[in-house]
């Protein structure tokens, strides 16, 4: 690779890198669109090789794609509505057993007084816990305090659903076109790494996006089987945030440990909570991640922080999702970008005038 063509590579980042943080907020709904099209394209083909023509086998995944969304939508939003709402109402008692109970244990342990003012904490949830579970209505509240805000969300949900079609429908014409602009030296080089990037990435969504649904679901059957009032929410959270390294494991063992104290107030509920835990965490790393995932990905853990916190950034909650997708396809992209560096002229370069140490006597 020559000198020229790496500072163009180079520049080229640069210049998509400015283009993608100015157009935040309007490539949003594309890349979520164009997130769901990679997915779903692997079943179009697979319905072509059938002898369904392309825009029937586009219709079908679609709609497949819709009503998976809105089951989960409709089935898991009023079951964790109603779990939450169980919590709040009984809120005001648990602050009652934390005032008159724990709290004098604890002084009694320490020999000081406590700074804690739980009683004007317990009128306030006793005011609003009625609001706690009535998520829509808050969304929907926000939302209209500003028409633009308002504006913007109703387009993004249009937006994703329309554009989600058309690249399904036109992905392979839109695939050979992109080819078609890369000049005929570099299609081989190209074709290489799109290979390699769909390879990685595909494997990624499909076990990383597998390991996350099991995780809920063992998370959640598990504090369900405690009979703890949130075993829902916290193992949806757990098991959603767990592609973070130890995340998932962390934040389910605090958020439900302290529910289950709160709710049972024996120490030895901890114990159970802590073994549903250790359970998903021993079968994520001897299972599910090495087989469903495997080893292509690479992220390190401080890279995943990072990509997560700079999609978060960039392009706010959506952005969350998208970040370790587009960091492993980036790994794939800086892994040859390295290669040629390394094989330039400009690295045989500075490694020939690097001076040589003359060995002593």
């Amino acid at each position: 690779m020559t000198n020229a063509r790496l500072l163009s590579i180079l520049g080229l980042v640069v210049v998509g890198g400015g283009l993608v943080y100015l157009l935040a907020p309007v490539l949003t709904p594309f890349l979520v669109a164009a997130l769901l099209a990679y997915v779903g394209n692997p079943l179009v083909v697979r319905l072509e090789q059938w002898r369904l023509p392309r825009t029937l086998a586009v219709v079908v995944v679609f709609l497949l794609i819709i009503l998976l969304l809105l089951g989960l939508v409709l089935f898991l939003v009023p079951l964790v509505q109603r779990q939450v709402m169980g919590f709040a109402t009984k809120m005001p008692g648990y602050l009652d057993w934390l005032q008159h109970t724990l709290i004098p244990r604890l002084q009694g342990l320490l020999g000081s007084e406590l700074p804690l003012d739980l009683e004007s904490v317990k009128q306030t949830v006793i005011a609003h816990w009625q609001k706690v579970g009535d998520w829509a209505g808050l969304v929907i509240t926000q939302a209209a305090a500003s028409g633009l805000r308002l504006l913007a969300v109703l387009m993004n949900l249009i937006l994703i659903p329309v554009v989600t079609f058309y690249l399904l429908l036109d992905w392979e014409r839109l695939l050979a076109g992109i080819l078609k602009l890369i000049p005929p030296s570099l299609r081989r080089k190209a074709k290489q790494l799109a290979r390699e990037t769909d390879a990685v990435l595909g494997q990624f969504l499909r076990g990383q996006m597998l390991v996350m649904l099991v995780l809920a679901v063992i998370y959640s059957v598990g504090l369900w089987l405690l009979r703890i009032d949130l075993a829902v929410p916290i193992g949806l959270f757990a098991g959603l945030v767990s592609f973070v390294p130890y995340l998932g494991f962390i934040s389910g063992v605090l958020a439900a440990g302290i529910a289950a104290y709160l709710q049972f107030h024996d120490a030895a509920i901890l114990l159970g909570v802590l073994a549903v835990f250790l359970a998903g965490q021993v079968l994520e790393s001897l299972w599910l991640s090495p087989r469903l995932v495997g080893g292509r990905i690479g992220l390190h853990p401080v890279a995943v922080i990072f990509a997560v916190l700079a999609g978060g950034q960039l392009f706010g909650f959506f952005g969350v999702l998208l970040a370790l997708p587009a960091a492993a396809a980036l790994m794939v992209w800086l892994r040859h970008l390295y290669d040629g560096y390394t094989t330039s002229a400009l690295y045989r370069a500075k490694a020939k005038r690097r001076p040589t140490r003359r060995p002593r006597s």
